[in-house]
């Protein structure tokens, strides 16, 4: 044993050296602007984002299996997390929900149970991601624009088409928005999109987020030293405090149990939390080269643990992330240690430079998110689930709708219910078959049951064998039987007791019958 820790120690110092620290710092460029744009679109402090990303890279990666992956805020929660905020009333108060949300998952994984997602469909959460982008999407684009006036959507676009009104509309909009905003918003959105082409890889010196952020400072400071009217406002640029730490809000106990709002929205972020982290995880087990699998019950006391110290220390639930992981990835990472060096790195920002980040426009940071929900929700997407079929397609659109029209948690059920009818729909199919066949006048039908046929067979296959016609010959076969419900066999004993008199000639094979209230009259 005290051979293998220096052992251990000297591999993970190579591995640091070769591989883990630049990767790290990739990771860190991609994950800071992450993490303020997704606080803003959280309605959160803007620091909450950054202490989210630094617990996840200090303590989640120590807790955690896995050697590839990267916690910190998730894109999939703002809308929810937004919602919450805003209902609560008091970002205190909202804390609490992200302590419970911890301690859900942190349960989840102490009673091993880490599998259940795997139970829902991957059309439905397919499609809750969808939603969440266009959401996502529909949120950024006011502050893309620097749109100041009111909702944008509710009264500044839709009065475009409210009257005949409409250059003196289009005007009234115009006054609203800052043209400095819309400047920097469009043409980072233009070199995004041409650094995303895989033609273009060639240019992807430093990571597209970073590119942005950069992008957006260089021009802001060029209109402000050139005194042009175009210059962003203050307002209109990060600001969070040289010492957040000092400003730092801690949730109120005294309101744990005022309101059962407290606790579903603690319960929802932690479903939705736990199934983005697990289907993270299964993304990052396929793409390490070493084969390494991530134990997900201890992934779940990891993130349950980060969640809650996130709940504490006044920062936005954390899941493990695509994203960045998948940067980590590219980036040659070997061991855990890459994603605690950008855990690191970003407490060292937010210590060291936070005059730097103070320098971003909100408008940069908006169109990083604008196009991380349209990877969630890109044509692509929805092309390749309807090729699947409408087993496939229904709940994921009905998921989608649902979501933007009411809430996550109604709209995941809502697809899961769809989801559930097209397997019951098609299990009735799988487990049993009836052919028809005439030859030398007769009518032949063939019963076929194979596999486990259930009490949900039982309205079908009841009314298969009613439209059996009379003088014909029915066979039902049970050769591939593993197990068949009382219920069934009732209904094909009532059935037997009955061909007689419908001039049925009845033929069972390897179906045992039960006794009917038929037989024993």
């Amino acid at each position: 044993m005290q051979k293998e820790i220096p052992r251990s120690f000297k591999y993970y110092k190579l591995m640091f050296v070769r591989h883990d620290f630049a990767a790290g710092l990739t990771v860190f460029l991609v994950a800071l602007p992450l993490c303020l744009g997704i606080a803003l679109a959280s309605g959160a402090p803007l620091y909450a984002g950054l202490i989210s990303g630094i617990i996840g890279g200090l303590v989640v990666t120590v807790i955690s299996g896995s050697q590839l992956s990267v916690s910190g805020p998730a894109a999939g929660l703002t809308t929810l997390v937004a919602a919450s905020i805003l209902s609560l009333g008091d970002y205190r108060v909202f804390l609490l929900t992200v302590i419970i949300a911890g301690l859900f998952q942190l349960i989840l994984g102490v009673l091993k149970l880490g599998v259940f997602a795997s139970y829902f469909p991957s059309s439905v959460i397919k499609g809750m991601l969808a939603a969440i982008g266009i959401i996502l999407i529909s949120k950024q684009i006011p502050v893309a624009l620097g749109y100041n006036g009111p909702n944008f959507w509710s009264s500044g676009f839709l009065e475009l088409f409210s009257s005949t009104h409409i250059v003196q509309n289009f005007q009234d909009l115009n006054s609203h928005l800052t043209k400095g905003a819309v400047l920097i918003s469009a043409i980072s959105l233009g070199v995004y999109i041409f650094l995303k082409q895989e033609k273009n890889k060639k240019f992807r010196i430093i990571p597209t987020p970073l590119v942005i952020v950069l992008l957006g400072i260089a021009m802001n400071y060029l209109l402000t030293i050139s005194n042009s009217e175009l210059a962003l406002s203050t307002k209109q640029l990060v600001n969070i405090p040289d010492n957040i730490f000092a400003h730092i809000q801690f949730p109120d106990f005294s309101k744990l149990f005022s309101t059962q709002q407290v606790w579903k929205d603690g319960l929802v972020i932690g479903m939705l939390a736990t199934l983005e982290t697990l289907l993270c995880i299964e993304a990052m087990d396929k793409l390490d080269k070493h084969n390494r699998i991530t134990p997900v019950n201890r992934e779940l006391v990891a993130q349950g643990t980060g969640n809650m110290l996130c709940g504490l220390l006044g920062a936005i639930p954390l899941t493990a992330v695509v994203v960045r992981g998948a940067a980590n990835n590219d980036a040659g990472a070997k061991t855990k240690v890459a994603s605690f060096t950008h855990g690191v790195l970003l407490l060292l920002s937010v210590i060291l430079i936070p005059f730097v980040i103070n320098m971003i426009p909100y408008a940069s940071l908006s169109v990083i998110l604008i196009m991380t929900g349209y990877s969630l929700t890109k044509p692509k997407i929805i092309r390749n689930i309807f090729k699947l079929g409408l087993n496939q397609f229904v709940p994921f659109a009905v998921t989608i709708g649902v979501v933007l029209a009411t809430d996550l948690l109604f709209g995941v059920t809502v697809g899961l219910l769809f989801s559930i009818y097209y397997i019951i729909k098609n299990h009735f199919k799988e487990d049993y078959e009836i052919t028809h066949e005439h030859k030398n006048g007769l009518d032949y039908y063939q019963l076929k049951l194979h596999g486990n046929v259930t009490f949900l067979n039982k309205v079908k296959i009841k009314i298969s064998l009613e439209n059996v016609p009379p003088y014909s010959i029915l066979t039902i076969d049970g050769t591939d039987l593993h197990f068949i419900d009382f219920d069934v066999q009732e209904i094909i004993s009532e059935f037997r007791s009955k061909a007689h008199d419908r001039h049925i000639e009845l033929h069972l094979i390897n179906i045992d019958v039960v006794e009917t209230t038929a037989d024993r009259h």
